[in-house]
């Protein structure tokens, strides 16, 4: 199996639990009593930020001769802007124990960004690592 199929399959996996994760409904907090101050938005975060990631590499491996380095980047994070977007409203639409929030756009958007952001710098050219194509 090539890196191809790995990454689009970790990307799709990825992206699907976001969704399943997003609009089911979950029994009561299992942790009782374990509060955590804005813990939903490090995970939003961490979801966009990891599909973002994940969306760069599957690009890469995909398309990267045709695209570009630059074009990737913009693409992936455009989509997870989009789908984080899509999925708030989904929430807010199409469930009934979910409600779309405006500040888990934000934190879906800034993991993108970040995410983003630390590939181009990781591959700038200035460090060791090149993204190859």
């Amino acid at each position: 199996m090539g890196k191809k199929w790995i990454f689009g399959l970790g990307f799709l996996g990825w992206i699907l639990l976001i969704t399943v994760l997003s609009l089911v409904h979950f029994p009561e907090d299992p942790v009782k009593g374990l509060e955590i101050p804005h813990l939903d938005k490090l995970v939003h975060f961490t979801f966009y930020f990891v599909a973002s990631i994940l969306a760069c590499f599957y690009l890469k491996e995909a398309f990267g001769k045709q695209l570009g380095f630059n074009k990737i980047l913009l693409i992936s994070l455009l989509f997870a802007w989009f789908y984080g977007i899509l999925i708030e409203v989904l929430q807010s639409t199409i469930t009934t124990n979910r409600s779309g929030d405006m500040y888990d756009v934000w934190a879906n958007c800034l993991g993108a960004l970040i995410g983003v952001l630390l590939l181009k710098l990781w591959f700038s050219g200035k460090r060791a690592y090149r993204w190859k194509h």
